[in-house]
């Protein structure tokens, strides 16, 4: 068995696929793999992906026919994954050298489920380092206890899935796959379920994780509706969150970030299609009313008068069911 695997998709990223490949060369190890699934690229990736296979030591190439998404893809590099411990990393970001081997040595001394780590982004020239949003570090804790409180950002919303390391034992529960197809906010069920379901986890301040923004490919930097996806993702979170035996606690912080992701949505829609754009606002006034009511009235009572106005203004809008369908 490997001590490490790195599931790593690839989608239509040749400008940049060559630095991560290169990154993950100077964190080789005889035990470590890395799963390289190629999620059917068009422009050039795949090519340097199948040189990758026989020069990368560890290197394991998986080719999917058609795109299905990077939660698909990391499922299926999930599946294909034999070590002890696994890692993400998405392929136009790269790595400091020797940063697996401390990633490892950190979760083996802390001995728990996962450990969440900080990392650097990476915006055209400047660098700014991203922290974890848990004070306590190098200490294993219910993963559960650090979802609250409501009001403030906890470790839920940092939701980076390869912004640490996960043990084998996940996997085997059930608890490190992702909603298959979600396009865009895959990583907020996924967190949620961690921090729910699992036993313990740590947070530790190491760096090695350069994490790029403003990349055009990418969804983030497309406005179209794909990008309405965290409206399914957030649907999930409430859902699971209310059959929770704690519901009545999780349910004020997960509607509160949902309304917050909405009216970050509405105030950027200009950058979406038209068409998108009523969507998305026909979307959303939908999601408002699936939640539960008396959590919402209080979660806008808690948001700034601007987000709060905007939410209220929709929530009273009618929804077309037409237009509200995913």
């Amino acid at each position: 068995m490997p001590k490490l695997s790195v599931i790593v998709p690839f989608y239509n990223v040749r400008q940049y696929a060559l630095d991560a490949l290169r990154s993950l060369r100077a964190n080789a190890r005889d035990d470590f793999e890395f799963i390289l699934v190629d999620d059917c690229s068009t422009d050039g990736t795949a090519d340097l992906l199948a040189r990758a296979e026989h020069e990368l030591p560890g290197a394991v190439l998986v080719r999917h026919d058609r795109n299905g998404g990077l939660a698909t893809a990391r499922n299926t590099g999930i599946d294909r994954a034999r070590g002890e411990y696994l890692t993400f990393m998405d392929g136009d970001d790269w790595l400091a050298p020797g940063y697996y081997a401390r990633l490892v040595a950190a979760i083996e001394t802390l001995g728990c489920d996962f450990v969440r780590t900080d990392h650097v982004q990476c915006t055209a020239r400047a660098r700014t380092v991203h922290r974890v949003p848990h004070g306590r570090r190098n200490v294993v804790l219910r993963p559960r206890d650090a979802i609250l409180p409501a009001h403030r950002t906890t470790s839920v919303d940092y939701a980076y899935a390869w912004a640490g390391v996960y043990h084998r034992r996940l996997v085997e529960r059930g608890l490190l796959h992702f909603t298959d197809g979600l396009r865009t906010a895959e990583d907020r069920p996924w967190i949620w379920k961690l921090h729910r379901e699992a036993e313990s986890f740590a947070v530790t301040s190491l760096l090695g994780v350069f994490y790029r923004r403003g990349v055009a490919s990418s969804l983030t930097q497309i406005g179209d509706a794909r990008q309405l996806d965290f409206i399914r993702a957030f649907d999930q979170v409430i859902e699971e969150a209310s059959g929770d035996a704690e519901a009545s606690a999780l349910l004020p912080k997960a509607v509160r970030t949902y309304c917050a992701i909405i009216a970050h949505h509405l105030g950027a829609a200009d950058r979406f299609e038209p068409p998108v754009a009523r969507k998305l606002k026909a979307m959303s006034t939908a999601a408002l009313r699936r939640m539960p009511q008396d959590v919402l009235d209080d979660a806008l009572d808690s948001m700034d008068a601007e987000r709060a106005g905007r939410l209220r203004r929709l929530r009273r809008r009618p929804a077309p069911g037409a237009e509200v369908a995913a």
